[in-house]
């Protein structure tokens, strides 16, 4: 199947297609709108770990609604609903809140993307009105509350979690899985078969709970066998990534090690 529109990217995440999405870091509005028009199910854009304050996060969003191809996706920085309703309100198509340790908080961030009766969302949709409309639940159906599976708390209570009501999607992020299950580094070779064995659990309790599960992934290779191990979306590296490793490969061509 083709890349989504932006406008039934929740609605394939629902229903577990498999979607691809790229990673932006970099407060870089023009770069992003470039990326954004490329093909990619949705562009996530990192707040927790990114470059990017609010003001980068609402310029990132409105530079990939300027396409009108991909979905904006945001991390928060914490599972703080406060920032899940500022992301809405800016246009974000979904959340993905990072450090989630239990079904009670993966609950929580929930109602922090719905509007009362179901929620806690405060009424005030700035951006997201443009093309969603005002009616509080049209934009409950609208976005996704995506939760990432990273600690061993979270991994321990991951079918619990992935069976919380309203839930849309899991996220592994693999570094900090890794770290939480000893790794030394995240690529640390010790604990590789345990991190696939652990990731292949997320992807499977997902399933069971009939909701998508995504992970990040360095490079399209990567993202290919994350598909083959049952996920259903996954993420490729990172503007900042990219840019680097194309421009130490170019230098490499003109000043080879070796010369």
């Amino acid at each position: 199947m083709g890349a989504t529109t932006a406008e039934d990217f929740t609605a394939r995440l629902r229903r577990r297609e498999r979607l691809v999405g790229y990673w932006v870091v970099c407060d870089n509005p023009v770069g992003t709108e470039r990326i954004a028009g490329l093909g990619y199910d949705y562009v996530g854009i990192d707040v927790q770990h990114g470059l990017l304050d609010y003001a980068g996060t609402l310029s990132a969003l409105t530079a990939v609604d300027a396409r009108g191809r991909a979905a904006g996706v945001v991390r928060v920085p914490a599972k703080d609903p406060a920032w899940v309703g500022r992301a809405l309100d800016a246009g974000a198509r979904a959340v993905i809140v990072p450090l989630v340790d239990s079904a009670e908080e993966a609950a929580a961030m929930v109602r922090a993307t719905r509007y009362p009766p179901h929620g806690i969302r405060s009424y005030g949709p700035m951006r997201s009105a443009l093309r969603v409309g005002p009616v509080p639940a049209e934009a409950d159906d609208a976005v996704a509350c995506i939760v990432m599976i990273e600690t061993a708390a979270a991994l321990d209570a991951v079918e619990e979690i992935c069976a919380t009501p309203g839930l849309d999607a899991v996220y592994v992020g693999p570094s900090d899985l890794a770290l939480a299950l000893g790794a030394r580094w995240p690529g640390d070779p010790d604990v590789s078969d345990a991190l696939q064995d652990a990731m292949k659990r997320v992807a499977d309790a997902a399933a069971a709970a009939g909701i998508a599960a995504g992970a990040h992934s360095p490079d399209g290779a990567t993202a290919v066998r994350r598909f083959e191990t049952g996920f259903t979306f996954a993420t490729i590296a990172s503007d900042l990534t990219h840019l680097e490793q194309s421009a130490a490969a170019h230098l490499a061509q003109v000043r080879p090690a070796d010369s």
